[in-house]
């Protein structure tokens, strides 16, 4: 009997101590890019999972897009620092976008509270598309320097970061075209307006049938994309790809910033979460608050490395 109230007890816990990290109000959780991106998309998951666990509350997905994400990042400590407003943060982006000098924020003006997932980068070319695989690909783009055209995220962003990288490891030279965000990458990929994209793993997952993926940053080949080489199998050691989180006001007090990255990390470790994050090619990780500085730190050394090899911020 004495075991059973225990375990009664405990049932009871669970859903209190989760209360405890809910908001009070609703949260506005603002978006640097426009509708239809992955970012969207992690926010629309997480929107959906918070209202099962915080029922007496909304997530109001809010978009203030331009600049590669910089619009709303120069922004972002105007907002109320009252722990209900949230923005979606990006790396490499944050560390880039300073130090091009083309924003009006350094990096060390975002406040990141959790990481929650990242991305791998992948080459896609349209389905109709002539080049069938890498070697097509690189034979194409050698015979004619700089006639292929590939769609991207924002300047200064990760996408544009592995187009460089991969012009640098294959000797070839691509066009990187720019757009606000993945979505408004899509309908131009998809329409073959333009002849591919370095872009990340969800798009070539959620769009299987209308692109064909040609090399992916992974360890090994994504259980979704098993057709896809890797860029280890194809010679260069490339493991990356874009990570997601959420940044707070520097005016949120540090409770605050706290109730908000554990919040995420249950939100992070919900059976349901995890389900989402599989189908869709989004590899989950969980750095929170005690983790962020040692995170960061190393994330603006390897970041910092790899513009100034890349040429980026070079005037």
């Amino acid at each position: 009997m004495k075991k059973l109230f225990f375990a009664m007890g405990l049932a009871l816990l669970v859903p209190l101590a989760l209360a405890q990290n809910c908001p009070e109000k609703n949260l506005l959780y603002w978006q640097a890019f426009p509708p239809g991106g992955e970012s969207d998309l992690s926010a629309r998951h997480q929107q959906m999972v918070l209202k099962k666990k915080c029922a007496a509350i909304e997530t109001i997905v809010q978009y203030k897009a331009g600049a590669g994400g910089g619009l709303m990042w120069g922004q972002m400590n105007q907002l109320p620092g009252d722990g209900l407003n949230i923005v979606g943060v990006n790396l490499p982006h944050i560390v880039f976008q300073p130090m091009e000098g083309q924003v009006q924020y350094k990096t060390q003006d975002v406040t990141p509270v959790f990481w929650f997932h990242f991305t791998p980068d992948i080459l896609v070319v349209p389905e109709p598309s002539a080049i069938k695989t890498f070697a097509d690909f690189i034979k194409a783009a050698k015979a004619k320097p700089g006639a292929l055209n590939l769609g991207g995220s924002g300047l200064n962003s990760a996408n544009h970061a592995a187009h460089e990288r991969m012009n640098a490891a294959f000797s070839v030279k691509t066009n990187y075209i720019p757009y606000k965000g993945t979505g408004d990458m899509a309908s131009a990929v998809l329409g073959a307006q333009i002849d591919g994209a370095m872009t990340y793993s969800p798009f070539a997952i959620n769009n299987k049938n209308r692109v064909r993926g040609l090399a992916i940053a992974m360890e090994k080949r994504h259980p979704l994309l098993p057709d896809v080489p890797t860029f280890k199998e194809l010679g260069v050691d490339w493991v990356d790809g874009a990570y997601r989180g959420i940044g707070v006001p520097k005016s949120t007090p540090p409770e605050a910033r706290k109730r908000l990255s554990d919040l995420w990390a249950t939100l992070n470790n919900d059976p349901e979460m995890k389900e989402l994050a599989a189908r869709n090619g989004f590899e989950l990780v969980n750095v929170g608050l005690d983790q962020m500085d040692g995170f960061m730190k190393e994330k603006v050394r390897l970041y910092t490395e790899g513009a100034q090899r890349l040429g980026l911020g070079k005037k």
